[in-house]
């Protein structure tokens, strides 16, 4: 195994999508989907801080297996981790009612498949710690004190920088499973 055999799978998906015009996602209507999927795989109603982090888990996700993300809008760096404040509002009014298409849906399955897998069955606070170990996190939060929300907006290449990690481990526990 090179670094540069890891470079190469690293960067498989990016030329499977090059040259193609990739629209993303609205962001209450993935809300709204991971909502309305947790209720009917759970049976019941997703809590507030699970859906932020789901969220994040998903636009990571999608970094991580589309090389692009699920949707433009970006989170904000608060004490439990991360936000989007426009969904925050919704929620609290219960106005996540929005729905993907099937066709919107085809080309992010397997993200939100493995968000679900992965991400669903755990608590709240466990997904919260989580993201408290994703460097894009730390460095928005870097000066502000740990007790504190902030309106400091985590960056899209900071958490492209996580995926490629998440990545790099997986390629790296999937061989060293092959080699056994």
């Amino acid at each position: 195994m090179t670094w540069q055999g890891a470079a190469e799978f690293c960067n498989y998906k990016k030329i499977a999508t090059f040259g193609k015009m990739e629209i993303m996602l609205d962001v209450v209507k993935v809300a709204s989907y991971i909502s309305r999927r947790y209720e009917r795989e759970y049976g019941s109603q997703i809590d507030e801080m699970k859906l932020h982090k789901l969220l994040y888990f998903a636009q990571r996700e999608s970094l991580i297996q589309l090389d692009r993300p699920l949707f433009a809008e970006s989170f904000q760096a608060w004490k439990y981790g991360p936000v989007l404040v426009q969904i925050r509002s919704l929620y609290k009014q219960g106005k996540l009612t929005e729905r993907l298409t099937s066709e919107e849906i085809a080309p992010y399955q397997t993200v939100f498949d493995k968000v679900f897998e992965q991400y669903a069955p755990k608590d709240a606070w466990s997904l919260s710690s989580i993201t408290h170990g994703e460097i894009s996190w730390q460095k928005a939060r870097m000066g502000i004190p740990a007790g504190e929300n902030s309106d400091t907006l985590i960056a899209l290449d900071d958490i492209r920088k996580d995926a490629h990690h998440i990545k790099l481990r997986r390629y790296y526990l999937s061989y060293l499973q092959s080699t056994r």
